[in-house]
């Protein structure tokens, strides 16, 4: 099991960067496929980018290139680095394992000028 806490969400011009962390209880971490997610169509969560254990990242198509993944399994923590920011990026980003299960706050990113 995992509590999962997200932070560094907040307003950003167009072009601008954020970092997102995920800090996570309990002792699954290091173990488990982790990922950043935004809402999608019906309920579900899509896929922004993950990173398994072997530190193997994958990125949606809308932002590869200017998103990075990363983890630190010593302190628990998953990262999002967020570069040349879009209006279109505005969401609730959402940390998770992949496939996703638990339930978590989120962290808002807004994007406007």
């Amino acid at each position: 099991q995992m509590q999962l806490t997200e932070s560094g969400g907040g307003l950003v011009r167009p072009g601008g960067s954020l970092t997102l962390s995920c800090v996570a209880s309990g002792t699954i971490f290091p173990i488990s496929h982790m990922g950043w997610y935004r809402p999608g169509p019906g309920g579900r969560r899509d896929l922004v980018a993950g990173i398994d254990t072997d530190r193997k990242t994958t990125y949606a198509e809308s932002v590869k290139g200017r998103f990075t993944i990363s983890r630190d399994n010593a302190k628990k923590t998953l990262y999002l680095q967020m570069n040349n920011l879009k209006p279109e990026d505005s969401d609730v980003y959402y940390c998770d394992t992949v496939p996703y299960f638990y339930w978590t706050y989120g962290t808002k990113v807004t994007v406007s000028s």
